[in-house]
């Protein structure tokens, strides 16, 4: 089934996106949710004339995100962990203490815009994905200490 996304929906495309997914999928949740419409001709010709109209703000939208990638680029994040004798993590760090640390720093980033390249579970360096736009992603490093150290 062919629908038009009326927002961005996480792993699966952004707003004005046109795409082909599963009835069920697109009939039970996408569509009851109003993230996304059926795609017709009437409904396309709508969301282009929605995002021509809105095209200026979009622009200044993705020119802020550009902006904040250029000051995250050379950004690293140092967080202190609870650790076992082995340097391993009790628990794990996760995108909301990413996105706290972030904004400790001065970044108001929604942790469901970050990524975290792989499971975060002992000491050491990582790097994590920051989908800031449609078009712009930044990456950040994460250097994970000891508490007791």
């Amino acid at each position: 089934m062919d629908i038009i996304l009326t927002q961005d929906v996480p792993k699966l495309g952004y707003k004005g996106d046109t795409l082909k997914v599963r009835p069920g999928y697109a009939r039970n949740f996408l569509i009851p949710q109003g993230m996304a419409i059926i795609a017709t001709k009437v409904n396309a010709k709508i969301m282009e004339e929605n995002q021509r109209q809105a095209s200026h703000k979009i622009a200044k939208v993705k020119q802020e995100a550009e902006e904040l990638a250029a000051k995250l680029a050379d950004t690293t994040i140092e967080m202190v962990a609870k650790t076992g004798t082995s340097g391993k993590i009790f628990g794990s760090i996760t995108t909301l203490q990413v996105a706290q640390a972030l904004k400790e720093k001065g970044f108001d980033i929604d942790r469901r815009k970050i990524s975290l390249n792989e499971e975060i579970k002992n000491v050491g360096s990582y790097t994590a994905t920051l989908d800031l736009h449609k078009n712009v992603k930044a990456t950040i490093n994460l250097v994970i200490s000891p508490e007791n150290a």
